[in-house]
């Protein structure tokens, strides 16, 4: 059996080395269009920064390495132009020498990852792209030739990367973003105090506007400002590079992905497709979606490879849980957000807590804001993020370890989970999300987010806050009456009659037990603010883009 592999990087490396462990036998051919095989393409920006300071770690095996081990033919500068299904054969092109020659299959692999987007603009020729080893080499030789600001477009996760490690290199740097925040995978409230960071670090956050000219110096937005650029950055998004399968017939999805079944099929049952080019299937709804992460892609080009030699397969949905660092802070999610729930109508309830790292009495604790989605009809969680300087990723792992298994949010309040107080605390983040999901699914709880305050407080209820006199001070939300949870008990005349009642505290905890306890002296039931003022804090922090000097 002869199977040739398009794409030599994760999914298609991936392949070609788990088919090989699998069969000795087959003869396994490796085409890739570029210079680099098997590379650290995630390692890209961290390289830039200096935090990679040898070149060569990003390069994790060569061709003449995988020849050597798994006895593999990798032609690197080899373009597949077209595909023959009809006659099984792909006509390659030598980049280097230019001749064309078709090459034989038995079985087909596409792995040709995902093309940067990149806008249609005036003097946007001289803008980078950050995709492969290539591309961080044209950045790099701008660096070295003397480059000091820089613009990156896009605040998506390798945007903020490339911001922070140009502005580790010393850059003024300035990011762009159509949105109203950075990192829109993550809802408002979870990524405004990634906004701030940014800033408090020197890089420029332009929100809510885009560029609408490059020029040889700057770059100048949709409002006429112009901002100082050396070095510009394109890290708006990917495509499917899906030109070759479409050219050869092979059925395309409705986001441009290649279409493939659970074993990573394609229309043609002699072709497979994975990594980016190819579709996943969404672990909420089922349908086919596109999410080009770099670990799914290795695990369904292992996946191909079983397929391939015979054995019975079927890729799980996928999450699309994923981390990014922001300086100091972590930021990671999985599922859906709760921006995407409500645009599609899907009943969720949302959960916000402010939990330690670890347990509060040792020392180097630091909070972590925790998101959890979930559906109030059955406990099935949707999705969930989380933002903090430490231990945010291993929550998150655990909830979408907890979502693969078909775990409740409720459940999450009874996982046994590693405790010792450098760790984690004895109820862990993840327990006290539960704990919060089972409080509401029994109605021991009632909760208000945020962003439905403001219509509360129109339509008649009362807001007080609980936290004492030092912390309503200090910060608080204008209407709300100051009574500190421990004086309630004593003062439960002062509060108003006759109007619903919300309550909240800092981050959520002493509100419950504020609501549980009014509910109870006044008769009437009391709402809990979710997330407390944090949160509220949080979402009403000014997302405007920093005023550029004059």
């Amino acid at each position: 059996m002869k199977v040739v592999i398009v794409g030599g990087v994760a999914g298609g490396m991936s392949a070609a080395t788990r088919l090989r462990r699998l069969d000795e036998e087959a003869e396994i051919v490796v085409l890739e269009r570029g210079v680099h095989v098997s590379y650290a393409n995630c390692g890209l920006p961290y390289y830039l920064g200096g935090v990679i300071e040898e070149r060569d770690a990003l390069l994790v095996q060569t061709p003449e390495a995988l020849h050597t081990r798994f006895g593999l033919d990798v032609r690197v500068r080899s373009e597949v132009v077209a595909i023959d299904r009809a006659a099984r054969t792909v006509r390659v092109r030598d980049l280097d020498g230019g001749r064309e020659y078709d090459e034989p299959y038995d079985r087909l692999v596409l792995s040709p990852g995902a093309h940067p987007f990149v806008p249609d603009l005036p003097g946007v020729e001289r803008a980078r792209t950050l995709r492969d080893v290539t591309d961080v080499d044209r950045i790099a030789a701008d660096l070295d030739a003397g480059a000091r600001t820089a613009v990156v477009v896009g605040g998506g996760f390798i945007g903020v990367e490339a911001a922070e490690n140009l502005r580790e290199r010393g850059l003024d740097v300035t990011l762009v973003e159509l949105a109203g925040q950075v990192l829109p995978p993550l809802d408002t409230e979870m990524a405004a105090p990634l906004a701030e960071k940014l800033r408090e670090h020197g890089i420029r956050v332009e929100l809510g506007t885009q560029i609408a000219k490059v020029l040889p110096d700057s770059v100048v937005l949709a409002d006429g400002r112009t901002v100082p650029a050396d070095l510009v950055l394109m890290s708006i998004g990917v495509r499917p590079e899906n030109r070759l399968a479409r050219e050869a017939g092979l059925e395309i999805g409705e986001r441009g992905g290649i279409a493939v079944d659970a074993s990573m099929r394609t229309s043609d049952p002699g072709v497979y497709a994975v990594g980016d080019a190819a579709e996943k299937r969404d672990a909420l709804t089922g349908e086919p979606t596109l999410i080009p992460l770099a670990n799914l892609a290795n695990r369904h080009g292992r996946l191909v490879a079983d397929a391939i030699a015979g054995r019975e397969v079927r890729a799980r949905a996928a999450t699309g849980t994923a981390v990014v660092r922001v300086f100091e802070l972590t930021a990671a999610a999985t599922g859906w957000n709760e921006k995407r729930l409500r645009a599609a109508g899907r009943p969720y309830q949302a959960v916000h807590l402010h939990p330690g790292s670890h347990a509060g009495y040792y020392p180097g604790a630091s909070p972590i804001a925790l998101k959890v989605l979930f559906d109030p009809r059955d406990g099935r969680i949707l999705g969930a993020q989380a933002v903090g300087a430490d231990g945010v990723d291993k929550r998150i792992d655990v909830i979408a370890t907890a979502m693969a298994g078909g775990l409740t949010a409720p459940d999450l309040a009874d996982l046994e989970l590693a405790y010792a107080p450098p760790y984690g605390a004895a109820k862990d983040p993840v327990n006290m999300a539960g704990m919060i999901a089972e409080n509401l699914a029994t109605g021991t709880a009632r909760t208000l987010q945020w962003h439905e305050l403001d219509a509360s407080l129109t339509h008649g209820a009362a807001l007080i806050d609980v936290r004492t006199a030092a912390e309503h001070a200090r910060g608080a939300i204008p209407g709300a009456l100051n009574i500190p949870v421990d004086e309630l008990r004593d003062r439960v005349n002062e509060i108003p009659a006759d109007r619903p009642l919300i309550v909240h505290c800092q981050v959520g905890l002493r509100g419950h037990t504020a609501a549980r306890l009014l509910t109870q002296l006044t008769g009437r039931p009391a709402t809990n603010l979710d997330g407390g003022y944090a949160t509220w804090a949080a979402a009403h922090t000014t997302e405007a883009a920093t005023p550029l000097a004059a």
